[in-house]
């Protein structure tokens, strides 16, 4: 049985997603591809860099659980992050299917973060991302999975307020 922290990072990433799942589910693709301005990213980006971020996040923490001594992580330079978000490549993507990785999610989350124990969220391992080291294993779940999906779903709201 997962700690408290583990259930409660489990049903905020529930939470959060199912938000996210909700808000975007019946939208228009028009809405969910157009982009509010050039600089901002399409609701579709969006959600192709949570479909896609979470997992890595999770098999990060795997990885730490497994090897602390190895350095973890990634940068906004990250070849696999910048083509998740890829103006060209998401465009190529079915808004159905990166919905359905999206409500993968909370499984997944749950599959690694029940096995957890309290010492292993304490773990710290060296990232690659500076402002990112000497980081614990709980930091990444609160603030590089909960707080992003959170992050990026009011990122969505602002995208409608421009769109509507």
């Amino acid at each position: 049985m997962p700690g408290k922290i583990q259930q409660q990072a489990i049903r905020d990433v529930e939470k959060a997603i199912h938000e996210m799942v909700n808000t975007v589910k019946d939208l228009s693709e028009d809405t969910i591809r157009r982009k509010p301005s050039a600089e901002e990213w399409s609701i579709m980006q969006v959600i192709a860099h949570v479909a896609e971020a979470i997992p890595f996040w999770l098999g990060e923490i795997r990885q730490i659980i497994q090897s602390p001594k190895n350095v973890w992580g990634r940068d906004h330079t990250n070849k696999i992050r910048l083509e998740a978000v890829d103006e060209a490549a998401v465009d190529q993507l079915a808004v159905e299917n990166v919905i359905k990785d999206l409500e993968n999610i909370p499984a997944q989350t749950e599959e690694t973060l029940s096995k957890l124990t309290d010492e292993q969220l304490q773990l710290i391992a060296p990232s690659r991302n500076p402002n990112f080291d000497g980081k614990t294993v709980q930091f990444i779940i609160d603030k590089l999975i909960v707080g992003h999906i959170q992050g990026h779903n009011g990122q969505i709201q602002r995208n409608l307020s421009k769109l509507q």
